[in-house]
């Protein structure tokens, strides 16, 4: 009888994937040994793959590119990354790597932007989108770029009265964009995102406010939907919506020629994930051509903010089993050496599955678990993978036992706190990088465990 770990995960998938496979019943993720890794830095241990954020921009640039070749398509692709997914700086220059642009969300984003160009990463041409409420220091900031001669810096406007701020702020003259304000899924808790300016209120304000005003060139309309990019009636209607408005405004502003549909790539959260990446790129770039061309304007240039899927593959958070807990007959509770709440606030603050798999003994017997954390907060646990309402691991055999979480790269650190207090004072664990040459990977250890000092520094003691 076939009742291996292994045997449940190739019977149930197609299995090995080309960013995970067994050897010796131990875990490789992209080519890395896991267990290798492991034995050098030990658990609980965050892991960045440098290599995948490269390939994951190519990948979206050779989608797009394809797209619009199949379509004849007369507008530019610009990639942008938008910091907010991960901020770290060995991100953002493994990012950089690949001719890519940036969009910033608040004051401090720009400091970012500052030291990359200090450190000789970009120059002054590249396309700084910067979204986001602008309070008066995110204004002065911006403002600070575009004076420095940033000159493809284009502050996108949120609100009806961020114009006339950053007119007292900026000396040069300087492109800008609006955010139009989409309507939420029917489901949701409101009607329209509170990010953004109305789609009644566009045309008006741009005859009225931005025209006269010769400092500003608005160049680019600016598109978000909040649960990201879908096959279905409401994303279409909403991608529709934005096109209708965006080929008025081009028939009324010849500057204009960018439309920016933002981020919402999805990530793999599951070994059986499907989505339809060039299914859903050519659609997308098709109704940008078919809409310009009904209005006969010309087809803009299409910006993109992918930043989950620029970063959110390249993470992983590996834990050790501690102990077990029989807690009544049918559930069995699996402690880790961390906790769920901290390391990946996403997975008890909005549901968030990820991809979970042992590291070890693939070749054991496996059986239902509940996972808890060390914290003691009730909702501190794991107990579902997105294609099953249930976690099967290995049976413990008084040998260590490992799992790892993968495709944790997107927002964890921002959200958990990163360097401060965390939940029932658990530490933050190792964070090492990993990046590959020609002959193999290397890692480097980028922070050590938080240790007590520093949270009692924070703390006042």
């Amino acid at each position: 009888m076939k009742n291996k770990y292994i045997d449940l995960i190739e019977q149930t998938f197609d299995f090995p994937t080309d960013e995970f496979l067994v050897e010796d019943n131990e875990l490789h993720f992209n080519d890395v040994p896991l267990m290798d890794v492991i034995k050098q830095y030990g658990t609980p241990l965050k892991i960045t793959y440098l290599p995948k954020i490269s390939s994951q921009i190519q990948r979206a640039k050779r989608l797009f590119n394809v797209a619009m070749a199949k379509v004849d398509y007369q507008g530019n692709y610009n990639y942008c990354y938008c910091t907010k997914s991960s901020h770290f700086s060995f991100v953002l220059e493994e990012a950089m790597k690949n001719d890519i642009n940036l969009e910033t969300s608040s004051a401090y984003d720009i400091h970012i932007i500052n030291a990359l160009y200090d450190g000789g990463i970009i120059d002054k041409d590249i396309y700084i989108i910067c979204n986001g409420f602008k309070r008066p220091q995110y204004v002065e900031n911006i403002a600070g770029l575009v004076n420095n001669g940033f000159k493809n810096t284009i502050p996108i406007l949120d609100n009806l009265q961020e114009l006339e701020l950053l007119d007292d702020a900026i000396d040069k003259k300087c492109k800008i964009g609006i955010r139009i304000a989409s309507e939420e899924e029917p489901k949701f808790e409101f009607y329209t995102s509170r990010l953004g300016i109305r789609y009644y209120d566009i045309i008006n304000y741009y005859k009225e406010v931005i025209k006269p005003n010769k400092k500003f060139e608005f160049k680019m309309l600016h598109f978000f939907i909040n649960t990201g990019i879908k096959d279905t009636a409401y994303y279409w209607s909403e991608l529709n919506k934005c096109l209708n408005v965006y080929c008025q405004l081009k028939k009324l502003c010849p500057e204009l020629d960018s439309l920016n549909i933002g981020g919402g790539f999805p990530i793999k959260n599951s070994l059986g994930f499907d989505y339809d990446y060039e299914y859903m790129t050519e659609e997308i770039v098709a109704q940008i051509k078919n809409t310009c061309n009904q209005y006969d304007v010309e087809e803009s240039n299409i910006f993109t903010e992918f930043g989950s899927f620029t970063v959110g593959e390249s993470g992983a958070t590996l834990y050790s089993i501690i102990n077990q807990k029989q807690q009544n007959d049918r559930e069995l509770w699996y402690m880790i050496d961390s906790s769920f709440m901290t390391t990946l606030p996403d997975i008890w603050g909005i549901k968030q599955r990820y991809i979970l798999l042992p590291i070890n003994n693939w070749d054991k017997e496996y059986q239902r678990v509940f996972l808890g954390g060390l914290t003691c907060d009730s909702e501190d646990y794991y107990n579902a993978e997105s294609h099953a309402n249930a976690i099967y691991l290995p049976k413990l055999n008084g040998g260590a036992q490992y799992i790892g979480l993968f495709h944790t790269g997107a927002y964890q650190e921002s959200l958990g706190g990163y360097g401060g207090i965390q939940h029932c004072l658990i530490p933050a664990p190792k964070h090492i990088v990993i990046d590959k040459d020609s002959n193999d990977y290397y890692t480097r250890l980028f922070a050590k465990e938080q240790s007590y000092r520093s949270m009692m520094r924070i703390l006042g003691y």
